[in-house]
């Protein structure tokens, strides 16, 4: 139940990134950190994907845990891109809201595995 639910939220989490990368660039003229943005806002949905054929039970929870890694990473490039000005507090709050939910969400799922194993 809980791998759907992360399926869905994390497609819906890297469409909404691109859209807002797609911003950046056009409105801010901002490409260097955007890059770094959208590579890891989307790499989250796409190791949530790969855990759905991995191998085993450690590469699940491996696929997973990665997945977590990069949902970090991208709550650091949207401090600092609103730290820097170039997004607003509110533009931030919005996103940020989301990659908090996964963080949440993919932090539970690991931690739950790994005890079970």
């Amino acid at each position: 139940m809980a791998e759907s639910v992360i399926h869905t939220k994390s497609l819906a989490f890297a469409v909404k990134i691109v859209k807002f990368c797609r911003y950046l660039c056009d409105e801010k003229k901002e490409y260097v950190l955007v890059k770094q943005l959208l590579r890891s806002g989307t790499s989250i949905g796409a190791n949530v994907r790969e855990s759905k054929n991995a191998q085993s039970d450690a590469d699940f929870i491996n696929k997973l845990s990665i997945a977590l890694k990069e949902a970090d990473e991208t709550q650091y490039w949207l401090e600092l891109l609103q730290m820097s000005e170039i997004i607003t507090r509110d533009e931030f709050c919005e996103i940020n809201n989301d990659v908090k939910e996964l963080i949440a969400m993919l932090t539970t799922i690991v931690k739950k595995l790994k005890v079970k194993k």
